[in-house]
C-alpha cells in the first residue's frame, strides 16, 4: 500500500479522535506508529521558526531556517495533515450528532478502544525496562492516572461569545492533548466551556475564530512540544510510564454510564450491547496494530528509536 495513503489514513484517524471528547489524538498517533516521528517533526518546525526570528543561536538565520524546513519529513507530514484537517471538518459535522444522540453506546465503543490502546505504552515501557515494570513505575503511573481521573470529573460548561484571549488560551492548552496520549483536547475544551463554540466555528467556517484558535494552537505546541521531545529522548521510560497513567485515568471520561455533569453511574439498560460495542472498539485497536505491523512503523522500530534517543 502506498505510504501516502497509509499516512492519509493515519491523519484521518488522529483528526477524528480530536473531535471526540475523551479521546486523545496522541493516543491514536501512538497506536498507528507515528507518535515519536510527529513529536520530532513539530519540534523541528518550532526550531526553524526560532531560527528565522533569531531566538535560536543568537541571530536570525534564513539559511538555517530553510535547511531545517527542508529536513522535515514532508512525506509523512503532508498526507498526515490533509487527513487530520479533513477528519476534523467531517467529524465535527457527523460525529457530534452521534455522540449527542447515543452517548452511552458511543462512550462504550471508545472505552474499549482506549482499554486496548493502553497495551502500546505498557509494552514499550516493558521493553525499555528489560521485560518488566518496576514498583516505582506502577506508583508513578497510578498518580498520573488519579490526576487525569480528577480532571475528567470536572463538570462541563459553555462560554457564550468568548473573547479572542479566551479562544487563544484555551487552544494553547487543549492542543497539547494532540501530543499527550490520554488527555483529550475536546474534553479539555468541554471543561473550559469552549467545545461548542469551537465546533460551531468549524461548522460555520468562522475564519476569524479559526485563525485565533490556530494561533493559540501554534503557541501552545511551540511551548510544550520541545519539552516533550526532550523527555522522550532523554527520559523515555518515565515519560511513557506517565503517559500510560494518563491513558488509564482518561477512561473515566469514557465510562458509558454517567450524567451530563459527569457523575458516574452503575450499568443500566442494554448492558450486553454496551459490552459488545466496547469489544468492537478494542478490536479496532487490534486491527490497527496489525495494520501497522504490516504496512507501517512497528512497535519494535518505535522502541528502538526511543532507545537511540
Amino acid at each position: 500500500m502506498p505510504s501516502f495513503v497509509v499516512n492519509l489514513v493515519r491523519g484521518a484517524l488522529i483528526g477524528a479522535a480530536e473531535v471526540v471528547p475523551g479521546i486523545s489524538g496522541g493516543t491514536i498517533a501512538l497506536i498507528v506508529g507515528v507518535y515519536r516521528a510527529l513529536i520530532a517533526a513539530i519540534a523541528d518546525a518550532v526550531l526553524a521558526i526560532r531560527q528565522l526570528l533569531g531566538f535560536a543561536n543568537g541571530r536570525p538565520s534564513a539559511r538555517k531556517f530553510a535547511g531545517t524546513i527542508r529536513s522535515l519529513p514532508w512525506g509523512l507530514l503532508i498526507p498526515l495533515g490533509i487527513g487530520m484537517v479533513a477528519a476534523v471538518i467531517i467529524g465535527a459535522r457527523l460525529l457530534e450528532p452521534i455522540l449527542d444522540e447515543y452517548p452511552v453506546t458511543s462512550r462504550a465503543f471508545f472505552f474499549g478502544l482506549i482499554v486496548a490502546a493502553i497495551y502500546v505504552p505498557v509494552h514499550m515501557v516493558t521493553r525499555l525496562n528489560g521485560g518488566r515494570w518496576r514498583f516505582q513505575d506502577i506508583v508513578i503511573a497510578l498518580i498520573a492516572a488519579v490526576v487525569v481521573f480528577l480532571i475528567t470529573g470536572l463538570p462541563p460548561t459553555t462560554v457564550e461569545d468568548p473573547s479572542p484571549l479566551v479562544i487563544l488560551g484555551s487552544a494553547a492548552i487543549a492542543i497539547c492533548a494532540l501530543v499527550l496520549p490520554g488527555v483529550s483536547g475536546s474534553f479539555l475544551l468541554l471543561s473550559f466551556g469552549m467545545y461548542e463554540p469551537t465546533i460551531q466555528a468549524v461548522n460555520d467556517r468562522d475564519l476569524t475564530y479559526i485563525a485565533i484558535f490556530g494561533l493559540g494552537a501554534v503557541l501552545g505546541l511551540a511551548i510544550f512540544v520541545s519539552v516533550l521531545r526532550w523527555l522522550l529522548e532523554h527520559r523515555a521510560r518515565i515519560t511513557l510510564v506517565i503517559l500510560t497513567g494518563f491513558m488509564v485515568g482518561s477512561l473515566r471520561a469514557l465510562w458509558p454510564w454517567q450524567t451530563e455533569d459527569r457523575a458516574l453511574e452503575g450499568p443500566s439498560g442494554d448492558v450486553m450491547a454496551v459490552v459488545l460495542l466496547a469489544l468492537a472498539g478494542a478490536a479496532i485497536v487490534v486491527i490497527l496494530l496489525l495494520f501497522e505491523r504490516r504496512f507501517g512503523l512497528t512497535e519494535e522500530q518505535e522502541d528502538a528509536g526511543l532507545l537511540k534517543g
